[in-house]
């Protein structure tokens, strides 16, 4: 394995919002920073004792004012070009050190943001590992998508299948290889995606899975998996994959999710492994939540993920 990065406890969290709506089939996402911001996540995160910047958001447009495209990847070259924002957004926030939070907005952004880590992880010489924590798989592509909304394709993006305007941001064919991927809580997979997903090769761990062995057995045999390879972890965390009982907010609700203490031991898992490097936090839709519940629980489970304890 090539060296550890220099993972700083007092390396600061830099915020970046990416108020992204345009890959989700259902509005509202796009408010999912605010959300984030309104529940405090600055201050809170900024109280377990780390710098935190805010560094806004970046520009994405009007989904009224754009057209529509293939009707197999809507509205793909202009979520491309928010990608490509995101990814530089990302990309400078680790060169300043930074440890990059990333606020969004629908899970198509993670193929900029995800692209961009795993790029600086190897110019550092190391090589990044994804924890994708989810209800869907996320590795749709053109040729298999029901629906044709693209925030089913960023995984199949990352590596290396999806429309072109989302696959150009790695110097790399792809910007990961599929052993350095852990899928974890999958339970609403489409069959063409599924067969995708057996084909590739990446870790899946599905909602079956963790009701077999239970959540701690699942993350350490995802863990160990990840860092017999990689120096570093990325978190690309989907609010879907909780269960909609504790998590209402969101716009695709699969029951039969995590619950609040596993949802909590899955980001304190991650944290003691003092390895992650960057997080998404995305698909947080206040239009459906109560009272921005949703959005207060994503913020309690970023605290755990970067150290925040019990006791």
């Amino acid at each position: 394995m090539s060296r550890a990065p220099d993972l700083r406890p007092d390396a600061p969290l830099c915020l970046v919002g990416v108020p992204l709506d345009l890959g989700a089939g259902r509005r509202g996402v796009d408010m999912g920073p605010s959300a984030l911001r309104i529940a405090g996540i600055a201050e809170r995160l900024g109280a377990l004792g780390r710098p935190v910047e805010d560094r806004g958001n970046v520009e994405v447009p009007q989904r009224e004012t754009l057209d529509l495209g293939d009707r197999s990847q809507r509205y793909a070259e202009a979520i491309g070009d928010v990608c490509k924002r995101a990814y530089d957004a990302v990309h400078a926030a680790c060169a300043d050190g930074g440890i990059p939070v990333v606020l969004g907005g629908d899970h198509s952004l993670a193929a900029g943001s995800v692209a961009a880590v795993a790029d600086v992880a190897r110019v550092e010489g190391g090589r990044l590992g994804v924890v994708w924590l989810d209800a869907h798989g996320d590795m749709n592509t053109p040729r298999t998508t029901g629906s044709g909304n693209v925030h089913g394709m960023p995984l199949a993006c990352l590596l290396g299948d999806g429309p072109p305007s989302m696959t150009g941001f790695s110097p790399r064919a792809r910007a990961l290889e599929p052993e350095d991927v852990a899928l974890i809580g999958v339970r609403a997979i489409d069959e063409g995606e599924a067969a995708t997903i057996r084909a590739t090769g990446v870790h899946a761990f599905t909602m079956r899975d963790v009701d077999e062995r239970g959540i701690r057995e699942v993350l350490r045999e995802a863990i160990d998996a990840l860092l017999h390879r990689c120096d570093r972890l990325h978190v690309s965390f989907d609010v879907d994959f909780l269960d909609p009982s504790i998590a209402p907010g969101v716009g695709t609700r699969v029951r039969g999710g995590p619950n609040y203490r596993e949802a909590h031991l899955v980001m304190e898992l991650l944290a003691d492994t003092g390895r992650v490097c960057s997080v998404d936090v995305v698909e947080l839709n206040p239009i459906l939540d109560r009272e921005n519940e949703t959005g207060e629980l994503a913020v309690e489970l970023l605290e755990s993920l970067f150290g925040k304890a019990i006791l």
